[in-house]
């Protein structure tokens, strides 16, 4: 499947990022050949195999939430630029508005 250089410009739009007419190009060709790749995947003949969600058993994956011992506030508050109080104080970022 052939991706065109002004397809590749408009995800790049859409993306909002700025790319050189060269970096398109080269994207489009990139883009193509990964489309064919997958292609060729898609005509793979997997009747006699069995879906999977994962490669390996996974094994293990959740652990119990245990409550452990926090460290105390001064230890805390000491890794901060500023504090006031038991709060950690921050520049504001928004304007409220």
């Amino acid at each position: 499947m052939a991706v065109t250089k002004a397809e590749v410009q408009h995800i790049a739009l859409l993306s909002r990022l700025a790319i050189s007419e060269e970096e398109s190009e080269r994207y489009a060709q990139q883009l193509s050949e990964i489309l064919d790749y997958a292609a060729q995947l898609n005509r793979l003949d997997t009747a006699g195999v069995e879906p999977t969600f994962h490669a390996v058993p996974l094994v293990n994956v959740f652990r119990e939430d245990i409550q452990g011992t926090p460290i105390p506030l001064e230890a805390a508050l000491s890794n901060s630029a500023r504090a006031k109080g038991s709060f950690f104080e921050v520049p504001k970022v928004a304007d409220g508005s």
